[in-house]
């Protein structure tokens, strides 16, 4: 599956209140889901870390998954909502690292280094 199709078959699950469709609102309620998902993402991670010593089970292992697809959802939504496919934000984002490693500056602070 490629990233656009993804972001084709996430759009198909996806729903905003009537009233909110094509609004600021409907896209920080992406935006936000992002940041709650990736969130879940990292609590996920402490209790790894703080309850079972850094081991990952098979079970924490689909859960982290489940978690991760859920970033990857309003990622591929929010996208959508600014009309961006997600194939580009991947084109651009490996531009820019191959960008920064080619001029040795991967590691350092800034998002335009």
């Amino acid at each position: 599956m490629t990233f656009d199709e993804y972001q084709k078959q996430a759009l198909k699950t996806a729903y905003t209140d009537p009233k909110y469709v094509g609004t600021i609102t409907e896209q920080t309620i992406w935006a936000l889901g992002v940041a709650g998902e990736a969130g879940e993402v990292v609590e996920k991670w402490k209790k790894i870390v703080a309850y079972n010593g850094g081991v990952i089970t098979a079970e924490d292992k689909l859960e982290l998954q489940k978690e991760l697809g859920d970033v990857i959802w309003y990622i591929a939504v929010l996208a959508d909502s600014l009309g961006i496919s997600l194939e580009e934000v991947m084109v651009i984002n490996v531009k820019k690292l191959t960008d920064r490693k080619a001029r040795g500056q991967i590691k350092g602070k800034g998002d335009n280094r």
